[in-house]
């Protein structure tokens, strides 16, 4: 038997109907689709689950997401395969795949991975932390897709809330010890991945597959003209040549600290009212987020 856990609202809620081109895949095997979303007790649904059968997830990045954190403590003794359905599906295409044609083992990716605390909670993550207008982006894709089912174009709601919405914050960057302060800061997140945000780049040299750090870049110092005309780079890495106003820092724990709250969204799951997170590396210590 093959369990095909797919989230309905993948891929601007086509996830079942893309999942089911699974069939072609299988077209001799037994196949069971479950609705992640109805899926409450993991512990309960895997002891359900015999061991020869085939666990495959369905959907995007968040739904990585969530599903690592709502098995966190669980030990899944098989293999986990994936066929990304999502909108962006940026941790596929940090491993190179661009179209998957088949679901691919995506086991050894899911272990160890980092963690952030913030707002008192902790949570794992696969590809990265956003804060600062990509997290706004996220809020108000989310308030837009609770009103209709189109696509939601996050280039065109980043652009207008550069020119128009979202004002930079000041902020405080502490790594591994040591405190950076920057003034106009429109971005600032921490990668373990390279990609985010349905292919920005903004930590080229990020490699999940070597994970001796963690990348937090920040974009800030610049008025909204020049910030606008940068900000298309992100999405080949090129943005940071732009030395005057980009920074890349590495390490093992990144705390960074607004001076007012903002929107933050981790693998595209978003959280509001957030004033700093704190990042680190599995082996590391995380302390309670404010």
């Amino acid at each position: 038997m093959i369990y095909i856990l797919y989230n309905p609202h993948a891929g601007n809620h086509h996830g079942e109907q893309r999942a089911r081109q699974l069939d072609g895949c299988y077209p001799k095997q037994d196949l069971t689709y479950v609705d992640m979303t109805k899926i409450s007790d993991y512990s309960a649904f895997l002891e359900e689950v015999a061991a020869e059968d085939e666990l495959i997830l369905c959907g995007g990045d968040g739904t990585l997401n969530r599903f690592v954190n709502d098995t966190e403590g669980l030990e899944i003794r098989r293999e986990i395969r994936y066929y990304p359905v999502g909108s962006g599906n940026d941790f596929a295409h940090d491993l190179g795949i661009q179209e998957a044609k088949e679901p691919f083992i995506i086991s050894p990716y899911l272990k160890n991975l980092p963690l952030v605390a913030v707002n008192g909670k902790q949570y794992r993550f696969l590809n990265g932390i956003g804060y600062g207008i990509d997290g706004y982006c996220c809020e108000v894709g989310d308030n837009l897709r609770k009103k209709n089912d189109k696509p939601i174009n996050y280039t065109s709601i980043a652009i207008q809330g550069l020119l128009f919405h979202y004002k930079p914050t000041k902020a405080k960057v502490t790594v591994d010890g040591v405190c950076h302060t920057y003034d106009k800061v429109w971005l600032s997140p921490t990668m373990y991945g390279r990609f985010y945000g349905g292919g920005m780049i903004p930590t080229p040299q990020q490699n999940r597959l070597q994970p001796q750090t963690l990348s937090v870049m920040v974009l800030h110092g610049s008025g909204k003209l020049k910030t606008l005309a940068v900000f298309p780079s992100i999405f080949k890495g090129k943005h940071v040549e732009h030395r005057e106003m980009v920074d890349v820092l590495s390490g093992s724990k990144i705390i960074v600290e607004f001076d007012r709250p903002t929107a933050l969204q981790i693998d595209g799951e978003t959280i509001l009212n957030v004033t700093s997170y704190q990042a680190s590396l599995a082996a590391c210590v995380v302390e309670k987020g404010k």
